[in-house]
């Protein structure tokens, strides 16, 4: 009788122990796992319609602050046209080179759809000197895409690249990309209206956006690789941005990512085309590798709002 009395004491520790483990790990939930990420930032110096009071000069400092404060050095594509056009501009760009890493976005921000494959050629070369002047002492031979577009044509795509690769340049991939040049507009606005309900909304819409375009890369590169990649996050240098980058990239710390420069990020063999652009290259983003090797993509994210639309 006292074994089997001591035997039913001993069950119901083990199950109050085990119910309150249960009940520890809902209010506890385990970390998310880890991740990696690079951070670049496109339309080095002018990007989106500024809000009253604010200068390109400010949007860079802040942009710089943010990115200092974590300890991350992202690569800035710099546009050398709009570089020229205004003392603003200047400022703002030299600021960046003297913080920052610098790479090509073109002279114009020029599409590759739209102009001849002589035309892109220069709109590279044409930037080289501007590059070279405000970073001799650092690898500026990264080129991106503007609007990522690196060609429909395949022999067209093919010119370029081979004319990258004998220029020395690797391709500044892209992962993640939540649209954040969509929100700088909207902002200007409402500031000018003075309609703080309406920026709220703006930066819950854009911390949720960033948060699920990082799941959604991670769930894609599990499918195709079987475990997480390095991710390569794509943003522009505009007033929004540089607003909300702070709760950005704590949000990015709090969701496991640790922040790696780009070519540590490229490293992985996911970015093998992009690091030799003498290779054929194939697919552009994780979702067209998906398509190619017959997986399916997750469903986009529905906006909860109509970024048109706000302060119109």
């Amino acid at each position: 009788m006292i074994r089997n009395a001591i035997g039913g004491a001993m069950a119901m520790i083990l199950i109050l122990l085990c119910s309150c483990s249960t009940q520890s790990g809902r209010d506890n939930p385990p970390p998310p796992p880890p991740g990696v990420m690079a951070i670049t930032i496109d339309d080095i110096p002018r990007h989106g319609t500024l809000p009253p009071g604010m200068t390109r000069l400010e949007v860079h400092r802040q942009m710089i602050a943010a990115l200092q404060a974590e300890g991350v050095s992202a690569y800035g594509f710099v546009n050398g046209g709009p570089a020229q056009q205004t003392p603003d501009n200047v400022a703002a760009l030299e600021l960046w080179a003297a913080a920052m890493p610098v790479g090509n976005h073109t002279w114009s921000h020029a599409n590759l759809d739209e102009v001849t494959t002589k035309a892109y050629q220069r709109e590279i070369a044409r930037n080289e000197p501007v590059l070279e002047r405000l970073s001799p002492d650092r690898d500026w031979r990264w080129f991106r895409f503007p609007y990522l577009a690196e060609g429909t044509d395949p022999a067209k795509r093919a010119k370029i690249r081979k004319y990258l690769a004998e220029r020395g340049y690797r391709i500044a991939a892209v992962t993640t990309d939540f649209s954040d040049y969509a929100y700088n507009d909207p902002y200007a606005r409402c500031v000018a209206k003075g309609d703080d309900a309406a920026i709220v909304a703006l930066e819950n819409e854009y911390l949720e956006a960033a948060h699920d375009d990082a799941l959604a890369a991670q769930e894609m590169a599990k499918a195709l690789y079987g475990a997480d990649i390095p991710q390569v996050l794509l943003t522009h240098v505009g007033a929004f941005d540089a607003r909300m980058f702070p709760r950005l990239l704590k949000q990015y710390r709090e969701m496991g990512f640790r922040f790696v420069t780009l070519e540590e990020a490229q490293n992985h063999p996911h970015y093998a085309e992009d690091n030799d652009p003498s290779l054929p290259g194939g697919r552009t983003s994780l979702e067209s590798e998906m398509y190619g090797k017959d997986l399916k993509p997750p469903p986009k994210r529905t906006p909860k709002l109509d970024l048109e639309a706000v302060c119109n």
